[in-house]
């Protein structure tokens, strides 16, 4: 069977958020879905299979990080609907089934992809004693994305403080039930994003994430409330770097950006 790397959020080779992309026929035992995630190794693997027609949603779509299965993940969805319509498998918009509902993938003219997932619940708390030595930096608010997303948004004093973060990650899996997003608005907006981000999720084996669009379903709003608009353009400042533009639209947020295929290889595993 085929198995794709993508880097997703980008529009180059070697930026980005890889994944691995499956698509089967259906799901085989989770054990053997989490040994291909493991050997892939990269945030997460995407595993995919079709539906019947007539229903909700056209694919079933699970992801995997090297060590656990997850609730919702942004830059695999890219990657998967990349994959479809680069194959020809798939035309126009497509629907995902998924632990956190259906999801849909629209493909525009210019090769872009937008997602449509669900906006993150927002919930001000205190910052948490310790998280400033874990982190490396004095938040000035926290702020919790509910169970579904499951991180912790720290904003930080301004755009340079997030790129000089030097976390010590096991310290920093305490305080989430996924991970850290650190947050601040842009220095520049004329450098073509208005807040930047990095996202850290030890607690599901993964130190630092490349491009994380799961956590810009959280930071759309967050930074839409701020800055008073609710189209904006993230820069999550990890070292592949990537732009996720996101549109908030109430309950849902769409996220967009590119994707381009980098490996392309056959699974020998039975």
């Amino acid at each position: 069977m085929r198995i794709r790397i993508v880097d997703a959020f980008t529009d180059r080779p070697f930026a980005g958020n890889p994944a691995g992309v499956l698509l089967l026929d259906a799901f085989p035992e989770d054990g053997w879905l989490q040994n291909v995630a493991l050997e892939v190794n990269h945030a997460e693997t995407a595993f995919a299979h079709p539906l019947p027609p007539g229903g909700d949603a056209d694919w079933a779509l699970r992801w995997f990080t090297p060590v656990t299965e997850v609730a919702l993940c942004g830059h695999a969805t890219l990657a998967t609907a990349h994959v479809l319509h680069s194959t020809g498998t798939q035309e126009g918009p497509v629907r995902f089934a998924t632990r956190s509902g259906v999801l849909s993938a629209r493909p525009a003219p210019d090769g872009s992809i937008t997602l449509d997932f669900p906006t993150a619940p927002l919930t001000p708390v205190d910052v948490p004693e310790g998280v400033a030595e874990a982190l490396g930096a004095q938040p000035l608010a926290a702020t919790d994305t509910g169970p579904n997303v499951g991180d912790l948004v720290l904003e930080l004093a301004d755009e340079r403080t997030v790129h000089a973060l030097a976390p010590d990650h096991r310290a920093l899996a305490r305080y989430s039930s996924r991970g850290i997003i650190a947050t601040a608005r842009a220095e520049d907006p004329s450098r073509g994003y208005d807040y930047v981000s990095r996202c850290f999720f030890p607690k599901v084996g993964i130190d630092e994430d490349p491009v994380t669009g799961s956590a810009h379903t959280a930071l759309a709003p967050y930074w839409s409330e701020r800055l008073g608009g609710p189209d904006l353009t993230g820069l999550q400042a990890s070292r592949r770097t990537g732009l996720v533009r996101t549109g908030l639209r109430g309950p849902r947020t769409l996220l967009t950006g590119r994707a381009v295929t980098v490996i392309e290889g056959e699974l020998r595993a039975p």
